[in-house]
């Protein structure tokens, strides 16, 4: 009689352990043998998706910088971004942050995948701003001005490991910034000295991030880096309304178009 109560208490405390670690939905679909289906998201009034981020608590911008630096060096630029902030989350906040998955963002790396495309940092703060942000349209914009007009990277992070020439990618884009980069310190792309400078600049973005997010989060938020208003000139005749109206975007024009052709 001894030996059937140990049993059975032996297997209730590991059906609790399993759903500790699962959580009780899990376990009752684990046992059940059914796959799941996704509840349908929750739509606004005008029919689309609705914005629910996950809960945000101040982070120290230094202490998730030094965390993106080594992140970037793991997993690339996009990777180095949206992995800092969710860890540092995941150790405050615990909860979803601790089962995110991280290495989907690995597709960033290199203006995704190489294609020199969306800079692989700006693309994963854009992803940390949605994720945590009530108003993350403010946030975003806020980090790819300062990703595109600062001379970058301006801060060396301590685990840095030599001085970088910085230079003004003059664009969101991964090649421009790269290119504009090689131009200004002279060193090839493919060399180690550009893959320190994309490790350098992920984490600065990512420390602008925190900033900006630490900020909105205290009521305190003011944008530091506006769109530019030569930017904003152009937009007046090819954005949204204007007599042109032939683009949308809020990157800087002249990267692209002589100031003749606008």
């Amino acid at each position: 009689m001894a030996m059937n109560r140990r049993k059975a208490l032996m297997t209730l405390t590991g059906g609790a352990a399993a759903v500790g670690v699962l959580g009780a939905g899990a376990v009752q679909k684990v046992c059940a043998g059914a796959p799941g289906k996704r509840p349908a998201p929750a739509l606004n009034k005008k029919g689309k998706v609705y914005h629910e981020p996950l809960p945000y608590v101040t982070l120290d911008p230094d202490e998730v910088q030094e965390r993106s630096y080594k992140d970037k060096k793991m997993g690339d630029c996009m990777y180095g971004v949206i992995a800092a902030v969710v860890e540092a989350l995941a150790e405050k906040v615990g909860g979803p942050y601790l089962t995110y998955p991280l290495t989907v963002t690995r597709y960033g790396g290199g203006g995704v995948v190489g294609w020199g495309s969306t800079c692989g940092a700006i693309n994963g703060a854009a992803m940390a701003a949605y994720l945590v942000s009530p108003k993350p349209h403010e946030i975003i914009d806020e980090v790819l001005n300062f990703a595109q007009y600062t001379a970058l990277p301006d801060q060396r992070p301590k685990s840095g490991k030599m001085d970088i020439t910085p230079s003004v990618a003059e664009s969101t884009l991964c090649h421009v910034s790269v290119s504009n980069w090689c131009n200004a310190s002279g060193h090839k792309s493919f060399s180690k000295e550009r893959s320190e400078r994309c490790a350098q600049l992920t984490a600065n973005v990512t420390r602008q991030l925190v900033i900006a997010l630490n900020a909105q989060h205290a009521g305190t938020f003011k944008a530091a880096y506006p769109i530019p208003a030569e930017v904003k000139a152009c937009r007046a005749c090819h954005d949204k309304g204007g007599e042109v109206e032939d683009t949308r975007g809020k990157m800087s024009c002249t990267t692209c178009h002589d100031k003749h052709e606008i």
